[in-house]
């Protein structure tokens, strides 16, 4: 595994944990040039499904998308990146035991939605108001009286 901060091809393990229900490894590494440290994680690498965009077109499912999503919405919020990763975990564990080729993306779209609305109700308003569009102060609003 390369260095991060210096590019040395030499890093040691300090450190590995089993993570996510034995799904995920942790690993502490130390870089044995600029003693610098820095954490990694293995995933299992499944085959998901490709993604339907609204627009027709067809891509490559990508973790680092959901990742994206959440991080924009959760933005200065108080929820710990293990919350995050999990509700991550759980939504490609829900797409993956629907045994399909393809997802429509407006389905990964509302299931991040129930997973915001489990982490911190700002944070779905703000993916809400940008997943549906809205246009006016009444779409807060109902999104508002959604969360009761």
């Amino acid at each position: 595994m390369k260095c991060p901060f210096c590019k040395a091809e030499d890093t040691q393990v300090i450190d590995s944990r089993v993570i996510r229900d034995g799904v995920s490894i942790r690993r502490r590494r130390a870089c044995s040039v600029c003693e610098k440290r820095f954490t990694t994680y293995e995933y299992i690498e499944l085959s998901l499904p490709a993604v339907i965009k609204q627009d027709g077109k067809r891509e490559e499912f990508v973790r680092d998308k959901l990742l994206h999503s959440f991080s924009r919405a959760l933005h200065k919020r108080p929820v710990p990146i293990e919350y995050i990763d999990q509700a991550i975990e759980e939504i490609i564990a829900k797409i993956m035991s629907l045994g399909e080729r393809e997802i429509n993306s407006r389905d990964i779209g509302e299931e991040v939605m129930r997973a915001l609305k489990k982490l911190d109700k700002v944070a779905y308003i703000r993916f809400a108001s940008v997943y549906k569009s809205f246009s006016d102060p009444e779409d807060f609003n109902a999104a508002i009286k959604d969360l009761g």
